[in-house]
């Protein structure tokens, strides 16, 4: 592993730890060149369906693009980092238990649309205003529309 501060290849493990319900394991690390300690994280690779895009273009899953759509939607709300990482992850769990091989970048958009439906509904209406590329206000009220009438039915 190589040393974020100075280059370095070597270094050695000090501690390691199970995380995440014994999905990652978390490693402290000391450089061997400039004894400074850092921390690693290690998870089973897995095989991830390639994404179609509307276009047509096709491009490898990619766990982080979510992570920032969703920080970018519940950017200053009551919203922590973790939570956002476990949704994350739940969708991403979700997408590999499909089993598929490709699949539609709407099926990716609309379990985030979900996640966030449940978790916060100014984030769901912020991610949905640009999922879903709202033309004027009128589409954006209407959404609007359709979530005070669901929650009024709970």
């Amino acid at each position: 592993m190589k040393c974020p501060f100075c280059d370095e290849l070597e270094d050695k493990v000090v501690d390691s730890r199970m995380a995440k319900e014994g999905e990652v394991i978390r490693r402290r690390r000391e450089c061997l060149g400039c004894k400074r300690r850092y921390t690693t994280y290690e998870r089973v690779e897995e095989i991830l369906p390639v994404v179609v895009k509307k276009d047509g273009r096709r491009e490898s899953f990619d766990r982080n693009k979510i992570l920032v759509g969703l920080k970018k939607a519940c950017e200053k709300r009551p919203i922590s980092i973790g939570t956002i990482e476990a949704v994350t992850d739940r969708i991403e769990k979700h997408i590999q238990e499909m089993g598929e091989t490709e699949i539609e970048s709407r099926v990716v958009g609309e379990e985030v649309m979900k996640e966030l439906h449940q978790l916060d509904q100014v984030a769901y209406v912020r991610f949905a205003s640009v999922y879903r590329e709202f033309k004027d206000i009128d589409q954006f009220m209407d959404e609007l529309k359709t979530l005070a009438q669901q929650r009024r039915e709970r």
